[in-house]
């Protein structure tokens, strides 16, 4: 009876710790403010990323020098510069730190893109006919970039490591190797393309929100990502479903969603390449839909 009782106060002192540590990790992502669970080191979230992903470019075929790839490095680098601007006007620098931009085309006919943490982005020539236009493939790079700088992959890490220490009172997580933990929660360790475990569709449309904001704010005119997303939908209506949409909430969940943001979004737009250096903190004020429902297109996308 002692033991039991002794055993049933071990548990509980356990979850209370587990529970003060969960409420001290939590963030708020940039532009919708939703809160976040953030439990592991930013840094040792970046080397790993930065692993994986070297990883992935030393058996890929970057392709490199064509008109294609140049304008996959223009896209990427004017978000960046657009991203950079708006947090060193807000005082956020320290969120940007040790990042170290790429942006790769890879030569690839999956219908594809991934974002790996510390701004990396890589784009598949697959996507190409389907994007058509550098504004519509800016819609898919500043998806990716509201991915990185949302920290939606440490978010996700963070929500496996909880519920790993909650299941095992944390005896698991402290008795193993945090690192390995990491790598198999976020990246997968051998997952298809090195590319991290998938996002929810909270996340997928927080980064849609955050992706229009900072193509705006880059002199990419968001409105093109209506036509662009119905393009995709198109593509996985005959059952041959790009390996992007996996995750994605439903076509008409994201388009309604894009619909009701628009009108916000057009506000950081300035005229086509011209740069926004807004100084004014950036809240859509428009909230995240929640939804159990599996993609539209697709149990199976993926960016």
């Amino acid at each position: 009876m002692k033991k039991s009782t002794f055993a049933q106060r071990a548990i509980f002192m356990c979850i209370v710790v587990l529970a003060v540590s969960l409420f001290a990790s939590c963030g708020s992502t940039p532009f919708t403010g939703r809160r976040q669970l953030l439990l592991v080191p930013n840094q040792q979230i970046l080397a790993l990323s930065a692993e994986q992903y070297n990883q992935f470019i030393s058996t890929a075929t970057v392709v490199t020098g064509t008109p294609d790839a140049e304008m996959v490095q223009r896209i990427g680098t004017r978000i960046a510069a657009a991203v950079e601007t708006f947090y060193r006007n807000n005082g956020l620098e320290s969120e940007l730190r040790n990042f170290d931009w790429s942006f790769r085309l890879v030569n690839d006919p999956s219908v594809n893109a991934f974002a790996l943490p510390g701004g990396k982005v890589v784009i598949f020539t697959g996507l190409l006919p389907v994007t058509q236009t550098e504004e519509a493939l800016a819609v898919v790079v500043g998806h990716e970039i509201g991915h990185i700088i949302a920290h939606h992959a440490s978010e996700r890490v963070s929500q496996q490591l909880a519920l790993q220490g909650v299941s095992a009172i944390g005896g698991a997580l402290l008795g193993s190797s945090t690192r390995a933990q990491i790598g198999m929660a976020v990246f997968g360790l051998g997952a298809q393309y090195g590319v991290m475990l998938p996002f929810s569709r909270q996340q997928e449309l927080e980064a849609d929100e955050i992706g229009l904001i900072v193509m705006a704010l880059a002199g990419y005119d968001p409105r093109v990502a209506i036509p662009f997303w119905t393009r995709m939908s198109q593509m996985g209506s005959g059952g041959n479903i790009p390996a992007f949409l996996s995750t994605h909430p439903t076509d008409a969940q994201r388009i309604a969603h894009i619909e009701q943001i628009m009108p916000r979004v057009l506000e950081f737009y300035a005229g086509a390449g011209v740069i926004n250096p807004t100084t004014a903190p950036i809240q859509t004020g428009v909230a995240i839909p929640q939804t159990t429902q599996q993609a539209g297109t697709s149990p199976e996308w993926s960016f």
